[in-house]
């Protein structure tokens, strides 16, 4: 049975498909910005061309010749250094230290990513409520929730002032509920 109760709960549980909608929700956010970033390039693109235009490609070429004999020079003087520096005891050594290193930060990697999955469930949940319509009826509820119950029926020698809280209760009641009806309507 355990198999069964494990295989219903995965198949009963929103979290993937919350996930799905944040993340369709982020790409539609990100898609939002690529013709500014098309205007950009678009204005850019001139100048960049024009500077690959007046480029001498002898200087360029010098420069390659350069910086691949520096980084030649580099590697040469790194690798004497590591061959010169290796000591069998401290290799074993060395080697299960850097493995034990690799397991934590896979650990470590593993609990963002499991982080990350959550915010963006979260995300996906939050937007599919504003789709449905779901966050005002969420409004009302948090406002029914802060608004003070109505006091009992006040004496007949209690001030008039007394009668008129219930009156500014209803009347956030009423707020409340023209509040959530708005964004429904514009949907």
């Amino acid at each position: 049975m355990a198999i069964a109760d494990d295989l219903k709960k995965t198949l009963t549980d929103p979290t993937p498909l919350y996930f799905a909608a944040g993340t369709a929700d982020l790409a539609v956010q990100q898609a939002k910005k690529v013709p500014g970033l098309i205007e950009q390039l678009r204005a850019e693109a001139p100048a960049r061309i024009e500077a690959v235009k007046n480029t001498d490609p002898k200087v360029v070429q010098e420069k390659a010749k350069e910086a691949a004999k520096e980084a030649q020079e580099v590697v040469t003087a790194k690798v004497a250094e590591v061959l010169g520096a290796i000591d069998p005891k401290k290799l074993g050594e060395t080697a299960q230290d850097l493995a034990l290193r690799g397991v934590g930060v896979a650990a470590e990697y593993a609990v963002r990513a499991k982080e990350t999955y959550d915010k963006v469930a979260e995300h996906g949940e939050q937007a599919v409520r504003a789709w449905r319509g779901e966050v005002s009826e969420e409004i009302v509820d948090i406002a029914v929730a802060v608004e003070p119950e109505p006091e009992a029926e006040p004496e007949a020698t209690s001030e008039p002032v007394a009668e008129a809280a219930p009156k500014k209760t209803s009347a956030r009641k009423s707020a409340a509920k023209k509040a959530a009806a708005a964004p429904a309507e514009e949907s």
